[in-house]
């Protein structure tokens, strides 16, 4: 009985946390390496490339002399110039003044402001152009399957009744934009809970302009009109692209994702969206042993998607992502000069505890989440589908 227990312990551990591993792993090699070979091309000096925070579990020195290491903290990793003596990568004016033309070469706080912006925004640049990869790759690998944008179902007295949203409509447009896949509808509907959005449907040959309001679920805290499409094998079709469009579909595919925490930033604002919703570590591993059940090749597209929501995080302007040394770079264009090493120091500080603040807040709602067990089925496919 033990053994049996211990076995099951050891299966789920296994089952959560290598799916995990690997896809943060890929999207921390690559965002990394991004700083990495935009610092070598602009003639700063690598000193250290770490996968992984904390003691060292492996390493080896190049013949350039960088240390390449895995560390035990799978949450990050980094870079570290010639200069950086810190985590924060601030040094003095006092500091830089006294290096000697020898020590300056390659140090990555003497190089020009615009190369020093470069490298830090080629990580997450990189973690976009991998998305772009990925999504290309597999269009142009697969196709691209559209689910048509038709209502098979109308769940009655919910907002997409009250608009007067009739099965057989195939939806045109929606707030504006035109709509290409039910997967699309779907997709724009969830984001703008409580929001007034302008359908324009195809009724019959005859087009017929609605206006719904999508209600805010109790336990997804997403918008829902309450329809239902066709099954994905009853309504897709599949179509072969080439190689420019395949690129295409990437670019556009990765903007959404990008343009997502906006629009969900803007609802929250608006009380239309959950924080709760908000997802971290946690959620990344379980949604990994989801997608992994299913074989790892299913990781591919999550590496996709967290790769392009890594390098957009670290795009914002706090201290000790790259976005908030992006902040620090454009008040020292502004002033003339790099703000004192006390000022970046509290700035850091700050910044710090804001990421632990957050990183606490949304393992306890992922946690929470996972112990309160999938959220029962919507009422909508019960109804339509009897």
């Amino acid at each position: 009985m033990i053994l049996s227990d211990l076995s099951s312990a050891f299966g789920q551990f296994f089952l959560w946390t290598v799916p995990f591993l690997l896809v943060l792993g890929v999207v921390v090699i690559i965002h990394e390496l991004g700083h990495f070979l935009a610092a070598r091309a602009l003639g700063v000096k690598v000193e250290t490339f770490s996968v992984g925070f904390g003691p060292e579990i492996a390493g080896f020195v190049d013949r350039s002399g960088i240390r390449w290491r895995l560390a035990w903290v799978p949450l990050g990793g980094y870079v570290k110039f010639k200069g950086d003596e810190n985590a924060s990568s601030v040094a003095s004016a006092e500091e830089i003044a006294k290096l000697t033309p020898e020590e300056r070469k390659g140090n990555f706080h003497t190089a020009d402001l615009w190369r020093r912006t470069l490298i830090v925004l080629a990580g997450p640049f990189a973690n976009f152009a991998l998305g772009i990869a990925i999504f290309a790759g597999l269009a142009l690998a697969n196709g691209i399957s559209y689910q048509e944008a038709r209502i098979v179902c109308v769940e009655p007295n919910t907002p997409a009744a009250k608009a007067g949203l009739e099965a057989g409509d195939k939806i045109l447009s929606i707030g504006g934009r035109p709509v290409k896949s039910f997967e699309d509808f779907s997709y724009y509907v969830k984001l703008n809970a409580r929001s007034t959005l302008d359908i324009e449907v195809d009724r019959g040959g005859r087009v017929m302009a609605l206006t719904a309001v999508p209600e805010l679920t109790e336990n997804e805290c997403i918008g829902r009109l309450g329809v239902m499409g066709g099954s994905r094998r009853e309504n897709a079709r599949i179509e072969s692209v080439g190689l420019s469009q395949s690129v295409g579909i990437g670019v556009e595919r990765t903007w959404r994702i990008i343009e997502g925490p906006f629009q969900f930033f803007g609802q929250l604002f608006k009380g239309n969206a959950c924080a709760s919703t908000l997802g971290g570590p946690v959620k990344i591993a379980e949604v990994a042993k989801t997608f992994a059940s299913d074989g790892f090749v299913n990781l591919i597209p999550l590496i996709a998607f967290i790769s392009i929501s890594v390098g957009l995080f670290n795009l914002f302007p706090i201290p000790v992502l790259d976005g908030g040394h992006l902040l620090f770079y454009g008040a020292e264009a502004i002033l003339g000069r790099p703000l004192s090493q006390r000022a970046q120091e509290i700035g850091f500080q700050f910044g710090f505890t804001l990421l632990i603040m957050l990183m606490i807040f949304v393992t306890w709602n992922n946690i929470a989440d996972i112990t309160r067990g999938p959220t029962p089925a919507p009422q909508v496919e019960s109804v339509c589908r009897r």
